[in-house]
């Protein structure tokens, strides 16, 4: 019966979790929502325009991180998670976190997906750049 009430507990956490983080809608206004892909995890509103910083971390983005992290931070469902989410927000997972997991990799901690390997090829300038389309991304989607 203890058992039982410890399980019950547990899945009654991990669905708060789940809730929580899940990534709030916006509004459209100017802005376009990224088709939903196969397989991908969340709908990305995406901003109606990006910086020249921004737009060079959009080309990397999609040059890295894209086919693991899905289209526009969307994430790919059994592959990798979306950047477009409120664990990734800039007061969790501050622009540091990504530079060190293109070069070191990360251990799985917040998803279930596996570890992430390093990523060959990128460099710390490519990283911030990757970092400022995320983030324009998240702004446009709630997510500060």
């Amino acid at each position: 019966m203890k058992k039982l009430a410890l399980v019950c507990v547990a899945i009654a956490v991990i669905a708060g979790a789940w809730f929580l983080f899940q990534p709030k809608g916006q509004s459209l206004s100017a802005a376009q929502t990224s088709p939903l892909a196969d397989g991908a995890m969340v709908a990305v509103v995406v901003p109606a325009q990006f910086t020249e910083q921004e737009q060079m971390g959009e080309r990397a983005y999609e040059a890295k991180c894209a086919a693991c992290h899905g289209a526009n931070g969307q994430g790919q469902d059994g592959v990798a998670p979306p950047f477009v989410h409120r664990i990734y927000e800039p007061n969790h997972h501050g622009d540091m976190a990504f530079v060190l997991a293109t070069q070191n990799g990360v251990r799985a901690h917040h998803w279930s997906f596996g570890d992430m390997p390093a990523v060959e090829g990128v460099t710390v300038s490519d990283v911030s750049n990757i970092v400022a389309y995320v983030r324009a991304l998240q702004r446009e989607n709630g997510i500060n």
